[in-house]
């Protein structure tokens, strides 16, 4: 089957909107003008409820369909935050904010939820309740998480949640999903090392901290290789390391290694930061200095239910081709909804486009239609009327 006939007729003006979110890019809370554009638009749409300042600065709406004999709702999500980083797209309809771009297809997620918002609101050819929620914060700052503890699923009775991402390598219109694990969980760490400073003339005198944050890397670097069973998948990246001096003759008393902590495993989670831990202890302790470990609890993992993955599959089938798709090590905060209601999350090509988070990155209005579709089908797939 093709996309909705609807949907496909206001193709260009869902990507005008899209086109001004584009525009106007607003970071993680910030996004007051993006949830205000939202929240206009559902109810020019004739939504029966709409709510603002869920999760701080998130949107949703309730749109009722023509019946509703067994009180279910399902929630449709997008997000709607950009990044801190400069746009080179060239594009006539390219980032107006300085060091900020929608360079993940935020703009194209929140722009198909408001079209799918619009046709549902207009056909309500179904037997329950739509819930449209457009999140902000995803890009680092667990919006997702913000707004579930608002108690968003229990105010508005939701049942199963679903979401789309769009997949940049995949071909345009084509949708891909698997069950269970699809995300990693995403975990940051510091370790703040401690010695003595002293002269570069004068080693012996000191407890070098570059010394020792050296053979902590190297050692380290055993946990995944080492400490975790084969089978499973983790990535453990230091990122950056410096010392608190920048002077050639100068051995610093304090250095700084950060890194990130990406696995599809709640087990594997909690063991990468007890090793850390211990290991940069041992290594500290031997050079005679101190160490201490700073954990920045992120993201877990995304996890697809099984049974709501049949259902947005069969959805992404009604409306084009639907692939498996590897696991990946991203992360979403949509986990955290996840966790709370089954539900899914399904890939949907963007094309030959540039990568995600690249300056040179656009969303591919032409998938536009296909993710309205799929966003409808899985309401009135999952609820047909009675």
């Amino acid at each position: 089957m093709p996309v909705k006939n609807r949907a496909a007729e206001f193709q260009k003006e869902v990507a005008a909107w899209r086109r001004d979110i584009h525009e106007n890019p607003e970071i993680l809370y910030d996004t007051h003008r993006t949830s205000a554009l939202v929240a206009e638009k559902l109810k020019e749409f004739g939504c029966d409820e709409v709510v603002t300042g869920i999760g701080r600065t998130g949107v949703v709406a309730v749109i009722r369909g023509k019946s509703d004999s067994k009180g279910r709702a399902i929630g449709l999500r997008a997000d709607m935050d950009a990044l801190p980083m400069q746009e080179q797209t060239g594009l006539p309809h390219a980032s107006k904010i300085p060091n900020a771009m929608h360079a993940c297809g935020h703009d194209g997620h929140t722009a198909m939820l408001l079209g799918a918002a619009k046709y549902l609101a207009e056909t309500r050819n179904f037997d329950g309740t739509a819930v449209m929620i457009f999140q902000p914060a995803e890009e680092g700052g667990n919006g997702g998480e913000a707004m579930v503890k608002d108690g968003m699923m229990e105010r508005f009775g939701i049942d199963e949640v679903y979401a789309i991402h769009n997949s940049p390598g995949i071909e345009a219109g084509t949708f891909a999903i698997r069950p269970g694990p699809i995300l990693a969980s995403v975990d940051e760490f510091t370790l703040h090392l401690s010695g003595r400073g002293g002269h570069g003339a004068k080693p012996n005198m000191t407890v070098d901290t570059t010394v020792m944050m050296c053979h902590m890397i190297t050692a380290l670097q055993t946990i995944v290789s080492r400490n975790m069973d084969p089978v499973e998948k983790a990535v453990m990246s230091l990122t950056s390391a410096e010392t608190s001096s920048k002077a050639f003759n100068v051995i610093p008393d304090k250095a700084e290694v950060r890194g990130t902590i990406r696995t599809h495993s709640e087990d594997v989670r909690a063991m990468i930061p007890k090793r850390i831990k211990e290991i940069a202890e041992g290594v500290a302790a031997t050079f005679g200095g101190s160490v201490e470990l700073e954990m920045r609890i992120g993201v877990p993992v995304t996890i697809n239910d099984d049974a709501a993955t049949e259902y947005a599959r069969a959805a992404a089938q009604a409306v084009g081709l639907c692939e498996d798709v590897p696991i990946l090590m991203g992360g979403e905060d949509f986990s955290f909804m996840l966790q709370e209601r089954p539900g899914a999350m399904i890939r949907l090509g963007n094309g030959p486009s540039a990568g995600l988070h690249h300056p040179e990155y656009d969303f591919n209005d032409e998938i536009i239609p296909a993710g309205i579709s799929w966003f409808a089908e899985i309401v009135e797939g999952r609820m047909p009327a009675a």
